[in-house]
């Protein structure tokens, strides 16, 4: 059932989710560039395409404490420091960034299950707001992926005049049912002209045509042996920018931080672009940078596709494209191998 509210009356929406959750939507900078910040009166809805970072922080943070340690002699006490979680609504979240929490998903809900990253999924609700200005750099549609249909729990579009807004799960319905007072049912015809514009100019997109065919047609190893990641490897930082804005990217270390009065022990973002990425005491596995590039790729259209059904390690944003110093993306390894 499709439901619609007044654009002018947003601020009332988020006044009234606010007051039941804690609600984080895409705010401007004063750089000009959009990150997700707590509502709080007088906070404006972005109308740019994308955050700077993705909703993936509200699940996977890039920092996240695990647990204190007491030593004493040779006595050692485990501390949980786990809080109880918050109920939280993110709001604003495009198709692309949604479908990263079904990557995600696979690798942290999957046995041996990540209770941090299970507890936030299951207090988090994510609302979602269909795409309507899609840029040159989007190319989520190469993936499967509908911009003008996005999943999440409930989902939005946004025209001159209305919000309209459905629910795809069971926490969508009741999160418009804690706002129905400020609701009225409607047809969706609107929403439906809207999908047929957008994706008109998806169409006409410059990546709009790329095909992933290859890797589908092609063995592991055929792609592994490949003598094109060595051309394309040449001009790669290994800065680590991509994989810090990556939606879908999940590697972490673990450390731990001797605090002078016990251990804390918490796990950071990590990246396969780095040269010490899962470096042993024996040697590391992956010397030159050739092979750590070839990682990062192979793992999003080779490794995971392969253990999860053909789906890719990649949603298309573009964040990758509009980040990378040097313009070397996933849209070139693409189309390097699609020449083949």
């Amino acid at each position: 059932m499709m439901f619609r509210l007044p654009v002018n009356r947003l601020d009332d929406l988020f006044a009234a989710v606010s007051a039941v959750n804690s609600l984080y939507l895409p705010v401007d900078g004063n750089d000009g560039r959009a990150s997700y910040k707590k509502w709080v009166e007088g906070t404006k809805l972005s109308s740019k395409l994308n955050t700077v970072r993705s909703a993936k922080d509200f699940f996977f943070p890039q920092t996240t404490n695990l647990c204190d340690f007491n030593v004493k002699d040779k006595e050692i006490e485990v501390i949980d420091i786990r809080a109880d979680s918050e109920d939280f609504v993110v709001f604003g979240v495009r198709a692309c960034d949604a479908r990263s929490f079904t990557i995600l998903d696979k690798v942290f809900l999957a046995d041996p299950i990540d209770s941090y990253y299970a507890t936030k999924r299951e207090h988090g609700t994510i609302v979602t707001l269909a795409c309507t200005r899609p840029e040159e750099n989007c190319f989520c549609n190469v993936f499967g992926i509908d911009m003008t249909s996005p999943e999440g729990d409930a989902a939005c579009w946004l025209t001159d005049e209305y919000l309209y807004i459905n629910a795809n799960t069971g926490k969508g319905t009741a999160f418009i049912d804690s706002i129905k007072a400020l609701l009225e049912e409607c047809s969706d015809e609107d929403v439906k002209a809207q999908q047929t514009t957008v994706k008109e100019i998806a169409g006409k997109l410059p990546f709009a045509g790329v095909s992933t065919d290859y890797f589908k047609k092609n063995t592991l190893l055929d792609i592994f042996n490949s003598e094109k990641w060595e051309k394309l490897s040449e001009s790669c930082l290994a800065c680590g920018t991509c994989t810090f804005v990556c939606p879908t990217c999940q590697c972490y270390d673990i450390k731990d931080f001797n605090t002078g009065h016990g251990i804390k022990r918490y796990r950071t973002w990590d990246s396969c672009m780095y040269a010490d990425f899962t470096k042993m005491a024996a040697a590391n596995s992956r010397n030159t940078q050739m092979q750590r590039f070839r990682q990062r790729f192979m793992h999003k259209l080779v490794y995971f596709p392969d253990n999860n059904n053909g789906e890719f390690g990649c949603v298309g944003c573009g964040r990758c494209l509009s980040r990378c110093p040097i313009s070397m993306n996933i849209i070139k390894v693409i189309k390097a191998f699609e020449e083949e």
